[in-house]
């Protein structure tokens, strides 16, 4: 069954190589990320500007640098309990995201983290976050 659900990820535009989503070549506006990944890589929605939602399985623990970045039609996106590190720019650029709410998971927020979110008017970080990136909300 794995050679199919291989396939099956490649035909849904995601390349993801041991568990770690490392590409999403889609052109869906609302994406649900497959269950069998366990980490967004570096770059992985990287200017996907027609993205306006996307849902984040359980399985994932952490969001990659520059994983969105410049998603600039993203509006909705659901950071699941199961996240522990948010990397550097990881939603920089994300214009349209309106609230976030980090889970109590999250220890790190990366440098830049939602760098030039201008329609950001609502984030709660919980105390379990000991380490927020210099930038972090600058913009």
């Amino acid at each position: 069954m794995g050679i199919f659900r291989k396939i099956a990820e490649r035909i849904r535009g995601f390349k993801i190589k041991n568990g770690v989503l490392i590409r999403y070549k889609g052109k869906k506006k609302n994406v649900v990320i497959p269950d069998s990944v366990t980490s967004i890589g570096d770059f992985a929605f990287c200017n996907c500007s027609s993205l306006t939602s996307i849902t984040i399985p359980d399985s994932v623990t952490s969001i990659g640098s520059w994983a969105f970045y410049w998603c600039s039609s993203l509006t909705n996106i659901v950071i699941p309990d199961s996240v522990t590190s948010i990397g550097d720019d990881a939603f920089s650029g994300c214009r349209s995201l309106t609230n976030i709410v980090i889970p109590d998971s999250v220890t790190n927020i990366g440098r830049s983290a939602f760098y030039d979110c201008g329609s950001l008017k609502s984030i709660v970080i919980p105390d379990s976050v000991t380490n927020i990136g210099r930038s972090a909300f600058n913009g």
